[in-house]
């Protein structure tokens, strides 16, 4: 099977074994998805749905998360760790935000990945979640699923997965896909335990079948 051909089957299986992915990181507004992914690095989103909430409380929109003082962000913050510099990154982003963007966030990816501590994945995810334009978000779950079913062969950069996976990928399929292996990452195909390759919709097409 070709890798667009089975790429086409990975898709359609994933949407019958999950009809209802979606981000699992909560937001009412663009800003606050750029906010919650980026407190998302090295933390679980669970928690991270937590802690925005203490932030909003205080800071409830762009121009009051600009003025405040990174140690006041960064004492909220720090439950989801690397607490300095996501503040840091928080504080920057929401000045550029306020100052060169009329507090509206871009629509354009290339704009994005001028905002600090915006990064691939991130702009991805906004383009994807917020303006439902094509995406492809490259997390360790993607690039963990990619390379095991045979999407991708043997690559680890974030960037280089996301060129070869819009190869294969039909562009408005991207984003929810990628959603969908994040859930079947966390389920079934896991990081930290062995996989559990007997309860996989996809054991019969994967490249790793179990090894």
């Amino acid at each position: 099977m070709r890798k667009r051909e089975l790429a086409l089957e990975v898709i359609k299986r994933l949407e019958e074994e999950y009809p209802d992915a979606g981000c699992t990181l909560e937001y009412d507004d663009a800003w606050k998805l750029l906010v919650s992914v980026r407190l998302a690095a090295q933390c679980t989103d669970a928690r991270v749905n937590v802690v925005v909430e203490k932030l909003y409380e205080k800071f409830p929109d762009i121009r009051s998360l600009a003025e405040a003082k990174v140690d006041e962000i960064e004492k909220i913050v720090h439950p989801c760790g690397l607490g300095n510099s996501k503040a840091r990154d928080i504080s920057a982003c929401m000045k550029m935000l306020r100052d060169e963007y009329d507090s509206k966030v871009p629509d354009d990816f290339e704009e994005l990945l001028k905002l600090p501590g915006v990064g691939r994945k991130s702009a991805n995810l906004i383009m994807g979640d917020v303006f439902g334009k094509p995406a492809i978000v490259t997390d360790t779950h993607c690039i963990r699923l990619c390379n095991r079913i045979g999407l991708v062969d043997g690559i680890r950069e974030p960037k280089k997965v996301e060129m070869a996976l819009w190869k294969i990928i039909p562009p408005q399929k991207g984003n929810d896909f990628c959603h969908r292996l994040v859930l079947h990452g966390r389920e079934i195909c896991t990081a930290r335990t062995t996989p559990y390759c007997d309860k996989c919709c996809l054991k019969d097409i994967c490249k790793k079948k179990g090894v």
